[in-house]
């Protein structure tokens, strides 16, 4: 099976590289895992029986900007964690894939692909 999540593009405080006071950064990633939580249950994604998950990220930027893959999967990860806690498969199980850049888009988006067998 397979079902489609679209994500606000993370909170700069989510990425590795922002300097961010702890308190700061734990708000960002409650308010994060939150949404993924919430994007996945109006999905009509319940709980997942499988093994294991095969996962895509595309990223849609809100700007021109360079920007590192392994960054923007690094600010996502609040993200997984509210889609693991969504589906109750736990993101050590999921095989991870990132897609080619996507389009610019006003605000920002990630794309989240999820696959599994039943």
């Amino acid at each position: 099976m397979m079902a489609e999540l679209f994500l606000p593009w993370p909170d700069k405080r989510l990425s590795p590289n922002a300097r961010v006071h702890w308190a700061s950064l734990a708000c960002a990633k409650k308010a994060a895992k939150r949404t993924a939580y919430y994007t996945t249950m109006e999905a009509g994604i319940g709980k997942i029986d499988a093994d294991i998950l095969s996962v895509k990220y595309s990223f849609f930027p809100p700007d021109r900007r360079r920007r590192d893959a392994d960054n923007m999967l690094a600010a996502c990860k609040a993200y997984a964690d509210g889609i693991a806690q969504a589906i109750g498969i736990d993101d050590s199980k999921w095989k991870i894939a990132i897609a080619a850049r996507g389009a610019v888009e006003r605000a920002g988006m990630i794309k989240v692909e999820l696959e599994w067998d039943e």
